[in-house]
């Protein structure tokens, strides 16, 4: 069976259970249909199943369970339902990638700088194990380059880029720098002490974009509208 039959047939298989939990009598059943439809032919055994299941987490994060009661398969959701749903997306754009070069007069993808993602892992590591790093980074509006260590602590994700949120350990103050700027990442084998009360969700929970609001709390506010007003916006 070809690399592309493989593929698809992993494709078929999640697609199936996005819809609703099957038995594997059910997703068999699917399979059998797009076999016709497509002229391939994706039917498959119960070990081979299995070995999908298995693969398609290795290769897309995406983990499919039995549940017994129910004698069905079913996606896993993780717990951030926010990366449950990124990991499906993940999915779909990777398979809408695979036909750019069979139909590129169907798609036209949006010119955009490339998000400094490939710093991603290396970043989460250091993160995780509470390990400093190096880095050279330019600010868009300053030509010059400059060396950053830093203490990192979190990701964080705003208007469509991404931000490594981090300790300066040399001026004692919360730093962020995008990810697209960066490049040339070290991760040392220092180790730091991460900050006991950082927690990068209430940092920004009252903030617009990056822009952390600090000890500010929110206010509120009260506006005034005339009837015409009112009535156009449906208050």
């Amino acid at each position: 069976m070809s690399t592309r039959e493989t593929i698809q047939r992993h494709t078929i298989i999640i697609n199936r259970l996005r819809k609703s939990d099957a038995s594997f009598e059910e997703i068999a059943d699917k399979l059998e249909l797009e076999s016709e439809l497509q002229g391939y032919d994706f039917n498959i055994s119960k070990r081979t199943f299995q070995r999908d299941i298995e693969n398609i987490e290795s290769l897309y994060g995406i983990s499919i369970k039995f549940n017994f009661s129910r004698n069905a398969w079913y996606i896993e959701e993780v717990d951030n339902t926010e990366a449950n749903a990124r990991l499906l997306e993940a999915f779909d754009t990777f398979n809408a990638l695979k036909m750019t070069n069979r139909l590129p007069q169907y798609i036209d993808y949006e010119k955009r700088r490339p998000r400094g993602t490939e710093n991603m892992n290396g970043l989460l590591h250091a993160i995780q194990n509470n390990l400093r790093v190096s880095f050279t980074y330019q600010k868009y509006w300053i030509d010059e380059k400059r060396t950053r260590y830093v203490e990192p602590l979190a990701l964080k994700e705003s208007i469509n880029r991404w931000y490594v949120i981090t300790m300066d350990a040399e001026k004692e103050e919360i730093r962020t720098f995008a990810l697209d700027r960066l490049s040339d990442l070290e991760i040392t084998n220092e180790k730091f002490k991460r900050p006991e009360d950082f927690d990068v969700n209430e940092m920004f929970k009252y903030s617009f974009g990056i822009i952390s609001g600090g000890n500010f709390k929110p206010e509120e506010v009260l506006l005034a509208f005339r009837k015409p007003q009112a009535d156009i916006y449906g208050l």
